[in-house]
């Protein structure tokens, strides 16, 4: 079963921040995951919340910021004082940190609340630019956006985020379509996961960062979970089922 470091390795730096992602590059795991919002200028920023009050000392809206604006905050004395001065990083920025690595990287459009019109052609062309296509998944909550990434990019794997009990998923995830289910925890351990992967489906779990559910799920065929523990992680399923 693969890891991947959720929002980077979240758990021990601040989330979405050059810091975090800089750990998850240092890591032998397979893959890291980010989330990309639009500021107002319309640059593409990492950052998961609509707003920038939970992980920095400012307040507002990411769509209602100048990336400048944004740049004048602090995103990581929240978490510790030893990343004070951490700015909210742009996708260009985080993606270079793994341009010269084999880290699979998952970018999560966060459209589901404000649908950032343009987000999923930028992000397209950047990732294209960056020759990391092949290396690239895109996820959302948004499943419209789903769809019509995959239709600008059939070449590129796509996923749906989904925090319900999907019944038929497997035939759900067809019909967007997308390449892949990324499954809430509780969701994953329902019957109709388990369908789902005997139908072939290719599922993701988040957020795991606990013992007893990577070893459940990692019985149950899941392909990856997403962890904010990526070493502790990668540590507990090396040693195996106690």
């Amino acid at each position: 079963m693969k890891i991947y470091a959720h929002r980077g390795a979240s758990g021990t730096h601040p989330e979405n921040t050059l810091a975090a992602f800089e750990e998850a590059a240092r890591l032998g795991i397979h893959g890291v995951e980010l989330d990309v919002h639009l500021s107002k200028d319309g640059e593409l920023v990492v950052i998961h919340d609509e707003t920038i009050d939970r992980t920095s000392n400012g307040v507002g809206y990411v769509k209602d910021l100048t990336l400048a604006e944004l740049r004048a905050y602090d995103f990581g004395n929240w978490f510790n004082e030893e990343f004070a001065r951490e700015s909210i990083p742009t996708l260009e920025e985080v993606l270079k940190i793994f341009q010269q690595t084999a880290h699979h990287v998952n970018i999560e459009l966060k459209s589901d609340i404000f649908p950032y019109e343009g987000m999923g052609e930028k992000v397209l062309y950047l990732v294209e630019k960056m020759g990391m296509s092949d290396r690239v998944l895109i996820s959302s909550f948004d499943h419209e956006a789903v769809r019509n990434f995959k239709k600008l990019a059939p070449h590129i794997k796509v996923a749906i985020l989904t925090m319900d009990v999907l019944v038929d998923a497997y035939d759900y995830a067809r019909i967007v379509p997308a390449d892949a289910l990324h499954i809430y925890l509780p969701s994953a351990h329902r019957k109709t996961t388990k369908e789902a992967l005997l139908k072939g489906a290719i599922i993701r779990v988040f957020t795991v960062n606990d013992e007893v559910n990577a070893h459940a799920l990692e019985k149950r065929g899941v392909h990856a979970i997403f962890t904010d523990f990526p070493e502790r992680m990668k540590s507990v399923l090396e040693k195996g089922e106690v």
